[in-house]
């Protein structure tokens, strides 16, 4: 019996990535401050929320390369996926700039917002959308597989993160692995 389902692997290393992701917001909510929580506590929070999942991040970058944790890539094609970076600010910064965490129950709603927005981007594969990897001069490209009959290539598709400006058909890469979907390439 085959199995239809793919199954993403590194369950925390993708989580990490996810909290990465939403990074920026806890920086706009640090500046904004709350009224309910004293400032000390509120902005160490989001502080917290900046460094600790990025932080991670960047030691799962440092395991992989102490561990060689690579893997050769032949690209079938590949899509460059800048207008992802647009569409997460978009769905994810803009809407709640405007948030007011005055009250409870406006705070207590908007933790439960960013609650959703963490779950579809776990179960969306989206873990890989960050700005920081923007700011860095990286780009996201979705690499497809050579459709060449061979059952050892592999179907799946893979998103890598990288600074170059494009990629060559049939080009062969080797990139860090973050996530059984997400690759480095340093």
């Amino acid at each position: 019996m085959s199995e239809t389902t793919n199954r993403e692997g590194l369950s925390s290393a993708r989580l990490i990535m996810v909290l990465s992701s939403v990074s920026p917001l806890f920086i706009i909510w640090a500046i904004r401050g709350s009224k309910l929580i004293p400032d000390q506590y509120f902005i160490a929070g989001c502080i917290l929320m900046v460094v600790i999942p990025n932080a991670f991040l960047f030691l799962r970058l440092t395991i992989a390369r102490k561990q060689k944790d690579t893997r050769e890539i032949v690209v079938g094609r590949a899509e460059d996926h800048r207008d992802h970076l647009l569409v997460y600010l978009f769905a994810l910064l803009l809407p709640f700039y405007a948030t007011s965490l005055a009250d409870w129950r406006e705070f207590s709603a908007t933790l439960v917002a960013v609650s959703f927005i963490v779950f579809l981007f776990w179960n969306l594969n989206l873990h890989y959308m960050n700005v920081l990897f923007a700011a860095l001069g990286y780009r996201i490209f979705t690499i497809y597989p050579p459709q060449d009959d061979n059952p050892y290539t592999g179907n799946e598709t893979i998103v890598l993160v990288t600074r170059r400006a494009t990629i060559s058909k049939d080009q062969k890469l080797v990139p860090y692995r973050l996530s059984n979907s997400v690759y480095w390439e340093v």
